[in-house]
């Protein structure tokens, strides 16, 4: 076993080496599937034929009907220039075949190819290449002529898992014909698995294959596959990029809590930079020591201004650099003089106004890391941690303190998230604009936030990544415990890409981006919305175990519409058992629909809401509850106190207040309820609320529970949420 192991090494070297020789990086067909076959992919037998005369012994050692391909180096799609000729019968037949593939080939023509007919209707794809962001990635899908036709085909990065191939050959929108299909068995998935795993195998221990294309993988009647046609391609990895060293986590950490801060470009002019971010900071309750400092001196604010860094009376924690971008390289002596290690650049004019900048920013980095001053921008919005009532952006928002963090590569819509955060009752845990991310970068981020036992779940809005490779491993890690809610910008459309193969031609940004999400259990938001709703939920509302959803509606219309994008979102409405609806009968008139959705006719009276509720959290036959209408009709019974005030005089102020307050009280009473049964029970109940206010807040506190109640708008909002929740749950599951 030993020797044959040996062996097999060398005859993998070989077969590298003749390729990386060869005009064109590749391998042969023959030598290609001489190459996978090592590797445990199943290859059709075939016999290479150098001259003519000699296809009819060929052939009958094979056996008719067979297939007859030309192959050279130069010959690398030999479907598009004539040269595979399938269905051959006999020995005239196989001779005119030959022919014409000698006049299509002409001189590059080395020799022909012979190899049995396979039988089969099934045709399939895999092969891996490499990205230069996310390096070696693995792809399956449909095969055959049709490939790039379709397009249908997922992505994984190497390396793979079980569970990873198997998320794959599950994806592709053909997956149907993975069943037993007109006649021909199921596949056998072990072996699809088998081929993806082994692909990935390939491509981490031998990083000089560029590009391996199989095409057509045909399964067979009994389910079985072969690989009836393959490319290999050998390059030279390219020197590996230079990447910005990981800065520590607790050291990024002190960056959210400083004890002091010199603002360093303080500036008593309203608007400017240097006055929102000193007046934000000292206006919220921040209980740290802060500094300003700006050459003309005086009092900003009604406190003493310092000419120079070297005045402080001690070293700041934190410096806050507005100054122009000229000056911020003099200030790194000065910092380093006086102990100051941090500092938040939040001045512009470095690598995102272009070449000038970029070298401008790359001296800055170079000085600061050399006096080892850690900085967080340039070109930053800024930073808040609501725990230590620290607000320092660009804009006047105030979240509340929570265990939701925050990054965004774009400032104006990172503090938008935390404005919609501060109106929907979102904690959060820290934000921080990563700006041009000269020295801490958005994998930094990442890796912070997976060791920071305070933050239950992320939000990310990014437009491009540093490492993508790092960014894929730490994000794969961090989601197996915490949910990475995230917004992706500048989506690139699908470009061409300078492959050889089909493999490669098929990738697009976007679509080797959205596989890595999925590999990671990256929760991929489409709208800004979405992040919000999606971590309303995230940090409120335990994940659900299933996709059965039980819906109780106040109207029967917005149970048909909820059931309706149950489906879309292939989630599971289940009929009700006996069982549920005998139980259920007590609290409804005689005439109640007696399904799922459970329209309550229009009621609402305290006993029967409760009682309703708490029967379907127990019921075992559905992992989540989607509540509509039931709470928001406080701000319809203040327009009706309104009216009635006005064209009533029979009811007084008193007597409507009353009757609003009682509502409302029990409204109240009703999201703590909510909140105890899913503690009880561990299922989520995604609110939908009847209210017409636009400021209405998703998440309503519950003191003392684990949990808090959560009210959408709108029912297509609560089942998106509740269909990416239950994607989260079959990743950590997995």
């Amino acid at each position: 076993m030993m020797e044959k192991r040996k062996m097999n090494k060398m005859m993998i070297k070989e077969l590298l080496e003749k390729a990386e020789k060869s005009p064109k990086g590749s391998l042969n067909e023959a030598d290609a599937k001489a190459f996978l076959t090592q590797y445990g992919i199943p290859c059709v037998r075939d016999i290479i034929v150098k001259e003519k005369r000699e296809l009819g012994k060929a052939a009958e050692e094979l056996g008719f009907p067979l297939v007859l391909k030309g192959m050279g180096a130069e010959l690398l799609h030999k479907t598009e220039q004539g040269l595979v000729h399938l269905n051959i019968g006999d020995k005239d037949a196989l001779q005119k075949a030959a022919d014409a593939v000698s006049a299509a080939a002409g001189e590059q023509l080395e020799a022909f190819l012979l190899q049995p007919q396979l039988k089969g209707k099934r045709e399939f794809a895999a092969g891996i290449f490499r990205d230069e962001q996310f390096g070696p990635v693995v792809m399956f899908g449909l095969g055959g002529i049709f490939t790039e036709a379709f397009s249908d085909v997922s992505f994984r990065l190497a390396p793979l898992s079980q569970g990873d191939a198997e998320d794959m050959i599950h994806e592709i929108s053909a997956r149907k014909l993975l069943g037993t299909f007109r006649g021909e068995d199921a596949l056998n998935p072990s072996l699809l698995i088998h081929t993806l795993t082994a692909l990935s195998r390939i491509a981490e221990e031998h990083p000089d294959v560029a590009e391996i294309d199989i095409n057509p993988i045909i399964a067979d009647p009994s389910g079985n596959i072969c690989a009836a046609d393959a490319l290999v391609i050998v390059r030279r990895p390219e020197t590996e990029k230079n990447f910005l060293p990981p800065v520590d986590s607790d050291r990024l950490g002190r960056f959210f809590h400083p004890r002091s801060i010199v603002f360093v470009g303080a500036s008593a002019q309203l608007g400017k930079w240097g006055h929102t971010l000193t007046t934000i900071t000292l206006s919220r309750g921040y209980k740290g020591e802060v500094w300003l400092v700006n050459p003309k001196g005086g009092s900003i604010a009604g406190r003493s201004v310092y000419t120079s860094v070297a005045e402080l009376p001690g070293p700041a924690d934190l410096a806050v650099v507005t100054i122009p971008a000229a000056g911020v390289a003099r200030l790194i002596p000065q910092f380093a003089e006086k102990g100051i290690r941090n500092m938040l650049l939040i001045t512009s004019g470095f690598a995102e106004t272009g070449e000038e900048g970029r070298k401008l920013e790359k001296d800055l980095v170079e000085k600061a890391g050399a006096a080892g001053i850690l900085m967080l921008g340039p070109n930053t919005m800024g930073i808040c941690n609501p725990h230590i009532r620290l607000y320092c952006t660009g804009s006047h928002v105030w979240p509340e303190p929570g265990d939701t963090a925050v990054v965004a590569q774009s400032g104006n819509m990172g503090t938008q998230l935390l404005a919609y955060a501060e109106t929907q009752g979102i904690g959060i845990r820290c934000f921080a604009g990563s700006g041009n991310e000269g020295m801490i970068t958005i994998e930094d981020y990442l890796e912070a936030f997976e060791n920071d036992k305070s933050t239950r779940n992320v939000m990310l809005y990014i437009e491009s990544i540093k490492n993508g490779r790092r960014f894929f491993e730490s994000a794969r890690r961090m989601g197996k415990t915490k949910p990475l809610v995230l917004l992706k910008g500048g989506r690139t459309q699908a470009g061409s890409r300078a492959a050889s193969s089909h493999t490669g031609a098929m990738s697009s940004d976007a679509k080797i981006f959205d596989a890595m999400c999925r590999q990671t259990g990256i929760v991929k938001a489409e709208y800004p919305m979405d992040m919000l709703d999606l971590s309303a939920a995230f940090s409120s509302l335990p994940l659900p175990s299933g996709k059965r959803a039980a819906i109780m509606t106040l109207g029967g219309g917005w149970g048909v519409v909820t059931a309706d994008l149950c489906d879309e979102y292939q989630m599971d409405v289940p009929e009700l058992s006996p069982e549920i609806i005998r139980k259920i009968d007590p609290f409804l008139p005689p005439y109640w629909s007696r399904s799922n959705p459970v329209d309550v006719v229009g009621e609402f009276a305290d006993e029967m809401a409760r009682g309703i509720l708490e029967e379907l959290m127990a019921w075992e036959g559905c992992d989540a509850v989607i509540n509509l209408g039931l709470i928001g009709r406080k701000a319809l019974l203040e327009r009706l106190a309104d009216s009635t005030l006005k064209a009533d005089p029979s009811y007084t102020a008193q007597f409507l207040d009353e009757a609003v307050k009682t509502v409302t009280d029990m409204e109240t009473r009703y999201l703590a309820f909510m909140c105890e049964l899913m503690e009880k029970y561990r299922k989520p109940v995604y609110g939908v609320s009847i209210s017409f206010r636009q400021a209405e807040q998703t998440v309503h506190r519950t003191e003392n529970s684990p949990y808090n109640a959560v009210l959408y708008p709108s029912p297509e909002r609560a089942v998106k949420v509740f269909a990416k929740m239950y994607e989260y749950r079959c990743f950590v599951n997995r």
